[in-house]
Formats: structure tokens, sequence, C-alpha cells
């Protein structure tokens, strides 16, 4: 559930009063962008990196971004201290106001932002993940950009719970594993960790990126390669990435069990992304 202030375009706000129209064309297609950060000690992790994707994404699609890293960080802060949020989450959204036929000629700006937090989803571990062919569209244009247009990620998610699962992995047009609903998917075979590549139609994860690095550092061989649903089938160890969940570790695949839960790979960078956080917040905390 979000929190009750919001910032929107030049003020913070209780979010009773902020106003969106129906003349924002683009608030009801979907054009625009968005990015959901975790709030650790009452710092945003790892802001800089979806600040950059954000502005990749809008690049993407088009969208006019008007606006300056610090001076959005420190409308974030705002938020978070009206919302006195220590441990919790974020979200930036930048919405289109100009596309479109069915949009009133009321003073909009080019763009709203919008900032707001909320606390933590609640989630279970060991991860019980279901399939769905058809999932993603690799070769789409817009295939990885985080859009608002999240229909098809809420509803994939909504019917893999129906069913009983935590998340689903979603299969692009070439039966390839691309990624969850909102997390990216790692295997581990014979120690290598391996995750399929952008071509794949997945989002380029912030803490995808984050685990290469430290994957990395910790001597641990992560690749990038093309999956099957075989391949998780036949892997020591499953996991997915996200924001707000780091590292999970997966224990079923549609019916398929895991051996290793969590694995030994696993917990190597479960417990070096939590030092990573740790060391970020540390160098941005404000000591008095």
């Amino acid at each position: 559930m979000i929190h009750g202030h919001v910032f929107h375009n030049d003020r913070l706000l209780p979010i009773e009063q902020a106003r969106l129209s129906p003349g924002q064309a683009a608030l009801l297609n979907g054009w625009g962008v968005f990015t959901t950060l975790r709030i650790v000690d009452g710092v945003a992790f790892a802001f800089e990196r979806h600040w950059k994707r954000l502005v990749k994404d809008a690049g993407r699609t088009h969208l006019p971004f008007p606006f300056e890293i610090e001076k959005v960080r420190a409308q974030l802060g705002e938020v978070l201290r009206a919302n006195r949020v220590k441990e919790g989450c974020a979200r930036i959204y930048v919405v289109y106001n100009q596309a479109g036929f069915w949009r009133s000629d009321e003073n909009f700006p080019e763009v709203d932002l919008i900032l707001y937090s909320a606390d933590l989803p609640a989630y279970r571990e060991p991860v019980r993940l279901n399939l769905r062919e058809q999932g993603r569209h690799a070769a789409s244009p817009l295939a990885g950009v985080k859009t608002t247009a999240w229909l098809n990620n809420v509803w994939n998610l909504y019917e893999a719970q129906q069913g009983g699962w935590d998340e689903v992995i979603l299969l692009n047009e070439r039966g390839e594993i691309a990624e969850c609903t909102a997390a990216n998917v790692f295997i581990v075979k014979k120690g290598t960790v391996l995750t399929p590549p952008l071509s794949s139609g997945c989002l380029e994860g912030v803490t995808r990126a984050i685990l290469f690095e430290l994957a990395r550092a910790k001597g641990v061989p992560m690749e990038e390669r093309a999956l099957l649903p075989k391949d998780v089938y036949e892997a020591d160890e499953v996991f997915i990435s996200s924001t707000n969940r780091s590292v999970l570790a997966v224990g079923e695949v549609a019916g398929h069990k895991v051996p290793q839960v969590p694995g030994a790979v696993t917990k190597v960078l479960d417990a070096a992304i939590t030092a990573c956080i740790t060391e970020y917040v540390a160098s941005r905390t404000v000591k008095v």
C-alpha cells in the first residue's frame, strides 16, 4: 500500500490532494516510464543506476525528460521524510501528457513527475514459479523498456497467483526464458551462473547488473545464455533477483523441484548484494 504523501511535479502533497486528469492521454494509454527503488535506512539504493535506466528508457520511447538527477533525488528525499520511511521502497514515474487524440486542452506540463513510497512487499522463500508461453515479445522495439503499460505483467502475475504460484517465468516467442513479471531469472549449473541475454526480451534489471559485478569480484562464473525450460528443470540452483527482493532462491518451477535450495552459489551472491547495499547506504548516510 502506498504511503500518504506524494510528490507531483513541483510539490509535496497529501495523496488525496494530488490531481491526475483523464485529459492526460498517456496516463491512460501507458506512455510513460518508471523505476522502483529499494529504501534502506532512508537511502535510495543504487539511485544513479536507476536514473540512468530511466533516461535511457525515456529516449527509447521518445519521452521528454527535462529533469535533473540531484533535484529529483532531493524531491524523493522529501517524500521519504514526509512518510517517515526508513525501510521500504519508492517509485519514480514520468508520464507523457501530449500523446494521442483523446487529451484535453488543460494547462499540463509536457510530462508529469510522480514520486511515492510504500512498505516492502511480503515474499516467501523458496519461491514457486510457473511458466507462461508467449509472455514476452523479444522482437518488439519496446522489449526491455520499463513502461507504465504494465498490464501484461500484473495480469500474468495474477493468473500465476490464482493457480497457487508465487511468480511466473515468461517465455518469449522462440520458447526461450525471458524473465519473471518483476524479476530476472538465473540458474546455476556446475558452479556457473547463467541468465538470459537482453535479446530474450528481458528487462535490464539494476540488480541483475550489480550481480554480474559482484559475481566477478567473488570469482563466480556468470554469463548470458539463451535458456529453455529444460535448462531450468536440469539446473542445480535457481534464483530470481529484483530491486525489492535482492536474491530469492527458487524451490520449484512448473512442478519440477530444484535440487539445492538455496544452493551455495545463491548464498554467496545473496550475501554479496546484502553487503553491497550496506556499503552503499553507509557511504551516503550523513553522520551527525
